[in-house]
């Protein structure tokens, strides 16, 4: 049996057909690409409710891509560029981190997701990154690409390589680095581009979107993982 992996989404306002509703939505590149690496996804949109009983019935997760995190999070006032935030998701992420953490559930954190996990650990965030760096990691409506230094003897190096172009948009990136966290890859202009807990069976953050490139090896290490976790807990 294919191994269950959830995928956090985010509600928005949709429109289709008659419709004009407020709709639980996750890009359909991150469905296509854990069903492209042998898992089957369950959509999670944010919910007060039922965390544990969520985390039981998966075998791994990914915290997606979304708006900026309160800073409120990690101590710190917004700053003027702060996007607006989701108190919705950043609750309901929070739980199921901290639980998905506890568990030793198989996790690949992406961009949003990879800040949530640094902050979870106890980390904070750079909230605007053109304030200290000119390279751009972000553009309106589209993905840039940059290159990334991968530590090559990390568990990110062992499934990607240690040096690659990559997808991006963001503008905020890791600052203080969360306890047990290891910094794994960095961009030219040293932002913090993936971490990993090596503590961890497979914890891993990354900050650009692998759901947008043609490599998948991330989401079939996660399933690989996430079907070992399957087994065993049976």
């Amino acid at each position: 049996m294919r191994p269950l992996i959830g995928v956090t989404a985010y509600v928005e306002r949709a429109r289709w057909n008659d419709w004009d509703v407020d709709a639980a939505l996750v890009p359909l590149t991150y469905v296509s690409a854990i069903e492209h690496a042998g898992g089957r996804p369950l959509i999670v949109p944010p919910s007060d409710e039922g965390v544990d009983e969520t985390l039981d019935a998966l075998d791994g997760i990914i915290f997606s891509g979304g708006a900026d995190l309160d800073p409120g999070l990690y101590g710190a006032r917004p700053h003027p560029e702060t996007g607006s935030v989701r108190p919705d998701r950043d609750r309901s992420e929070t739980a199921l981190m901290e639980g998905a953490l506890e568990r030793g559930l198989p996790m690949l954190a992406i961009c949003r997701g990879m800040q949530l996990l640094n902050v979870v650990k106890g980390g904070d965030l750079e909230q605007h990154l053109p304030d200290r760096t000119d390279a751009s990691h972000t553009a309106v409506g589209e993905f840039t690409h940059h290159d990334i230094e991968i530590d090559a003897g990390s568990r990110l190096g062992g499934i990607v390589g240690d040096r690659r172009p990559v997808p991006s948009h963001h503008h905020q990136a890791p600052g203080r680095v969360g306890g047990g966290l290891r910094v794994v890859a960095k961009a030219p202009d040293e932002t913090i581009e993936a971490v990993e807990d090596p503590a961890a069976a497979f914890c891993v953050g990354v900050l650009w979107h692998p759901e947008e490139g043609e490599d998948r090896a991330l989401f079939e290490a996660l399933v690989q993982e996430a079907t070992i976790y399957a087994k065993e807990r049976r």
